[in-house]
């Protein structure tokens, strides 16, 4: 099959940019007094197209599938820690599921390709491709088919989803070697600078798996466009998770990007589609030794830096609530006008 990619214009709307600066300039406080809050709440109303951007029914989901390359033994885990973190997920007792509950974000988990059979369940979403992709150092991960049929699979899955705001996240043993991947390829890195400890490896532990993601970069050598990129390189869930920010992008969505891996996601869509991080909202700065070049190829500034390493989405639920204090201060805080307080000479 074919997936036809979504148009995804410029957001360039001046008239509403100067008219949000100019709502939050006259909010009771000194001028910029409230910093990336204020830079926030401009991009949340530019991404709504509105002055007084609410966020409603906010979705996180979590991608989740298995990796052939972990067989090579390029993560800390053995790959039965994909199925059995899924049924964490959907048990409630993981991270991301204390995090959404906390703060009331509805939690949506994809089977995008897990060696497991799950069956029907609450909270679980059926998009199996395949029980994992193949080994990336044998030959492509997936299909050019399979990684179409993955893009139709998240953007069909935003499509059923309420609300305007979509968080990542995503679970697979073996998937920060394919953001790995997908960072050197896609942004012509040396793969040692994107290779970092994933779920715990010494140092020897990743200088091995760097040499195989080595070994994996030479096994597809003339292999550059993006999509053809993911196909070799990536994860059902990577790939999943593209067609999902596609499709939240081309329905101006607020996307929250949490680590690593969401942000190769981010990374392949704008390729496809450079204006898609318009609408990104980048939750935090992993720990991950590749992130923080990943950030720069965006040019993305996240809100948190904690040293998180887990995925998941846990990022993306920890800065969500300052999306929604960006949206209250824009509709509820008082101007100087309507509060009857003098502002500051020359203003």
């Amino acid at each position: 099959m074919n997936f036809a990619l979504p148009e995804i214009p410029e957001l360039s709307q001046p008239e509403l940019a100067l008219a949000l600066q100019h709502k939050i300039d006259q909010k009771t406080k000194p001028l910029g007094s409230l910093g990336r809050l204020e830079a926030l709440a401009l991009q949340l109303g530019l991404i709504l197209g509105t002055e007084s951007p609410a966020l409603t029914a906010p979705q996180l989901v979590v991608f989740a599938g298995d990796h052939g390359l972990a067989a090579r033994g390029v993560s800390a885990y053995p790959s039965d820690v994909t199925w059995q973190m899924v049924e964490n997920f959907l048990a409630g007792g993981a991270a991301v599921s204390v995090l959404a509950r906390q703060h009331g974000i509805a939690l949506t988990v994809v089977d995008c390709g897990v060696r497991h059979d799950f069956g029907p369940r609450p909270g679980l979403r059926d998009c199996k491709l395949a029980p994992g992709t193949a080994d990336a150092a044998a030959g492509p991960a997936m299909s050019a088919a399979q990684c179409a049929q993955a893009l139709a699979n998240g953007a069909a899955l935003v499509r059923e989803l309420p609300g305007k705001v979509l968080l990542l996240g995503e679970m697979g043993i073996g998937n920060t070697s394919a953001a790995s991947l997908l960072l050197a390829r896609l942004a012509g890195l040396e793969i040692a600078d994107c290779t970092g400890a994933g779920t715990g490896l010494d140092e020897a532990a990743v200088a091995r798996k760097t040499e195989v993601l080595r070994e994996v970069l030479l096994r597809h050598e003339g292999v550059s466009e993006p999509l053809a990129a993911l196909a070799a390189l990536g994860g059902f869930e990577i790939a999943t998770m593209v067609g999902a920010v596609l499709q939240a992008a081309s329905e101006r969505r607020v996307i929250v990007v949490d680590g690593f891996i969401t942000s190769a996601a981010v990374l392949v869509a704008q390729k496809l589609r450079p204006h898609v991080t318009q609408r990104c909202v980048f939750a935090h700065r992993s720990g991950e030794r590749g992130h923080a070049l990943m950030l720069a190829q965006l040019q993305a500034h996240p809100l948190l830096d904690l040293g998180l390493r887990l995925g998941e989405g846990s990022g993306a639920a920890l800065a969500w609530p300052l999306l929604a204090s960006a949206c209250a201060i824009l509709r509820e805080m008082a101007s100087f006008e309507s509060a009857g307080v003098s502002q500051a000479d020359g203003r």
